[in-house]
């Protein structure tokens, strides 16, 4: 055999055994971006497929809900449209494709000696044979930063629902206060228009009804500040859901899970208390990173042994022949043992467990806070509840007074505007109590709005990252 025949079927087999991938352009065109984003909507039937799988995989029936959007599906539709959501999804399809390249055996090497041929040809084949496990070790670390990014994505998920949850939280509380306070605003004016009417008659100051219209400019300067909170609420549950601020049915929004919360019960809280610490998805991931964090340990000391080089090849020598040789090589551990690289991941290891034991403290503190805002504000709600009772008793007092010709319209009206006060202070109290409760849920991350959902973003299948228009 020739020694260009050699070389050919040698060149010709590995192609063959080769299995390779084409590229494939992916230009990113903004004009194009942009115009799918500001094209979004609620109404997409790659999201109403999405949220009905995700429904139906929560043993949920979509169709009770479709025509409202409450947070869940509003919650949903944040997870199929928002871009951070989406980069902690390509994280991990980052980390499988690790687990790919971790796993991979190194391709053996061809060498021809061109400058003996065609009179001494030779050809050698070099194979790299891993020792002491440390490919096993290699797909091990892999492996655990897959599971550890999936937490992540889990982690994203529920940030997502706080800022949904958030954006529909003030929404709700601007929309009710313009109520409250419009009905304010009128019991306001209507008194100013009664002490106007007897300082023209005489039996009033002017020092009273100048005070009483100051209370009204302030009163109707409050509602146009309650009507810009409004516009701000709506620009920021768009953001939250990454659709554009028309894309918002506003008036299919469901409020209700604000106007009757579930109550955290005090004898729930160990619990949930001991699943926070154990089982939040970022404690989980960093327990992941650990597991990484030990297999690279494990590869490093391992990588205190070489890898050995067996190099099997031919020679062919003129009146002898072909002649096969077999070489082997390893590197020699003279001058060092790995020791730099093994001395940085035991530093590694007890950063990711320094970074647990944080993370914990950070969670029991976070806990610590929400359950002492939600117990003051919950004191608060019972206060401001008993002076609206009083208030109430006292307007009901005056009306029966009125209605017997004992007590005047102002009286009347004053004794309104003392209960419509109360009801603002009773609803601005409930809403800091919500917000407490927004709070511990997101230090426990336990449904606490929605308890009936079980939010577990890693058991519905997610969208893709292109949905279609």
């Amino acid at each position: 055999m020739s020694y260009a025949r050699a070389c050919v079927i040698v060149l010709c087999c590995a192609g063959s055994l080769a299995a390779c991938a084409s590229y494939r352009p992916a230009p990113i065109l903004p004009a194009q971006t942009s115009e799918s984003i500001e094209s979004r909507s609620l109404e997409n039937p790659g999201l109403t497929g999405f949220i009905q799988a995700a429904l139906a995989a929560d043993n949920r029936p979509e169709s009770a809900s479709r025509a409202t959007w409450d947070l869940a599906r509003l919650t949903l539709a944040a997870l199929y449209y928002q871009p951070d959501f989406e980069l902690t999804r390509l994280k991990l399809e980052t980390a499988r494709a690790a687990v790919v390249t971790a796993g991979q055996i190194p391709n053996p090497t061809l060498s021809v000696d061109l400058m003996t041929a065609p009179i001494n040809p030779s050809a050698t084949l070099d194979f790299l044979i891993e020792t002491f496990g440390k490919r096993g070790y290699r797909v091990d670390q892999a492996k655990a930063m897959v599971d550890s990014a999936r937490r992540d994505v889990v982690t994203g998920a529920w940030q997502v629902r706080a800022h949904v949850r958030g954006a529909l939280l003030n929404l709700w509380a601007a929309q009710q206060r313009r109520g409250l306070q419009q009905r304010r605003l009128m019991l306001q004016d209507e008194l100013v228009q009664l002490l106007e009417r007897r300082l023209m008659e005489g039996e009033a100051s002017s020092v009273d009804v100048t005070r009483e219209r100051i209370n009204r400019n302030q009163f109707s300067l409050a509602l146009r500040d309650t009507e810009r909170q409004i516009a701000d609420a709506q620009t920021q549950l768009a953001a939250s859901v990454g659709v554009p601020v028309d894309a918002v049915p506003d008036k299919s929004l469901s409020f209700a899970v604000f106007e009757q919360p579930v109550m955290v019960r005090a004898d729930d809280l160990p619990a949930l208390r001991r699943q926070a610490l154990t089982g939040r998805s970022d404690v989980q991931a960093l327990l992941d990173q650990y597991r990484a964090a030990e297999s690279a340990l494990q590869l490093e000391v391992a990588n205190q042994y070489p890898n050995v080089d067996l190099g099997p090849g031919y020679t062919f020598e003129p009146g002898e022949g072909y002649q096969f040789t077999a070489a082997a090589s390893a590197a020699l551990p003279v001058f060092n043992q790995n020791q730099g690289p093994i001395l940085e991941a035991e530093a590694q290891r007890r950063t990711v467990a320094g970074q647990v034991t944080s993370l914990q403290a950070q969670i029991v503190s976070g806990i610590e806070t929400a359950l002492a805002d939600y117990r003051a504000t919950s004191a608060a709600v019972a206060t401001a509840n008993d002076l609206d009772d009083e208030a109430r008793r006292r307007l009901d007092q005056i009306m029966r007074q009125f209605q017997a010709g004992d007590a005047d319209r102002p009286t009347l009206v004053l004794a309104e505007i003392e209960l419509s006060t109360t009801e603002i202070g009773s609803f601005e109290a409930g809403v800091q109590q919500r917000q407490a409760l927004a709070a511990l849920e997101d230090a426990l991350q336990h449904p606490v709005f929605e308890p009936d959902f079980k939010f577990a973003p890693d058991e519905f299948p997610l969208p893709a990252m292109e949905p279609a228009q």
